[in-house]
């Protein structure tokens, strides 16, 4: 990891299973962060990490001032908000973070990183790039339509957009996603996976390497079967191993070529199945 020159300020938007030890990583490097919970005991925990604790539920009814207390003196934005779950959460997605953009306008902030997925991708038997998916104000996509709220031309901050692969990591055991399901397809199909270890790692080294206004997949760079790994993985907890349908289909291959060429970081985890233990 190249060291920078001086502490940025940076705020996270949403300090959650990512956004809190990434925080916690960038305080103990010397960043002065300020970081958001929707919970008041949530603030504790942050105050108690060293971090500037901010309460802020964007959803339904945030408005930019709502958010600029966040902002405040902050040089990078870190957003990691997922989406939920729900169908009607994710149509609203984009529209949930147009506060964020407006605030971001009468801010002090330069940069964001926007934590995105590799989710944007179809799931089409072949390699994916990141120009195999486009961010667009009328995309199909809820992640896609995200990142084109950040990534619009005449902003006045830079945007680089992180898609992340299947994250895995402590309290995200990939054994206990598929233990014991039946017919479950595609087990010669590629995983696209990323530690937590390694996805703070990447966040923080495309903040002190000022690497902005690009998109990057980020994942490992092993890609073990869906069969082997959910296999080793339920393994790996003493879980009932899922059953596989006899189909050869296979998945799409997220690549990192341009993570690598453009970013210097050594991924601690490169392979996923060595990942298991660490979860």
């Amino acid at each position: 990891m190249t060291s920078f020159s001086s502490p940025v300020a940076v705020a996270v938007l949403g300090c959650g299973w990512l956004g809190l030890p990434l925080a916690r990583i960038l305080v103990a490097a010397g960043h002065p962060v300020a970081g958001s919970t929707t919970t008041p005991a949530k603030a504790t925990i942050l105050e108690a990490a060293g971090l500037r604790p901010h309460l802020l539920r964007l959803a339904p009814d945030a408005s930019a001032s709502h958010v600029a207390p966040l902002l405040a003196g902050a040089q990078v934005l870190v957003v990691s908000v997922p989406p939920s779950r729900t169908a009607t959460d994710r149509a609203a997605y984009a529209a949930a973070l147009q506060p964020v953009i407006d605030a971001l306008g009468a801010s002090s902030v330069r940069h964001v990183v926007f934590v995105s997925s590799t989710g944007v991708y179809p799931d089409a038997p072949r390699s994916m790039r990141e120009a195999d998916a486009r961010a667009a104000a009328e995309a199909d996509n809820h992640l896609l339509r995200a990142e084109w709220l950040f990534q619009q031309p005449g902003q006045p901050w830079q945007t680089t957009v992180l898609r992340l692969g299947g994250l895995m990591g402590p309290g995200r055991a990939p054994g206990c996603f598929l233990a014991g399901r039946s017919e479950v397809p595609q087990p010669a199909a590629p995983v696209n996976m990323l530690h937590l270890d390694d996805a703070v790692g990447v966040i923080r080294a495309v903040i002190e390497q000022d690497l902005w206004g690009r998109t990057l997949n980020v994942c490992a760079a092993g890609h073990p079967s869906r069969q082997e790994f959910y296999r080793a993985a339920t393994a790996q907890l003493g879980l009932p191993a899922p059953q596989f349908l006899p189909d050869d289909r296979g998945g799409k291959l997220i690549t990192t070529e341009m993570l690598h060429a453009q970013l210097r970081y050594s991924f601690r985890y490169a392979d996923p199945l060595a990942a298991l233990p660490y979860c």
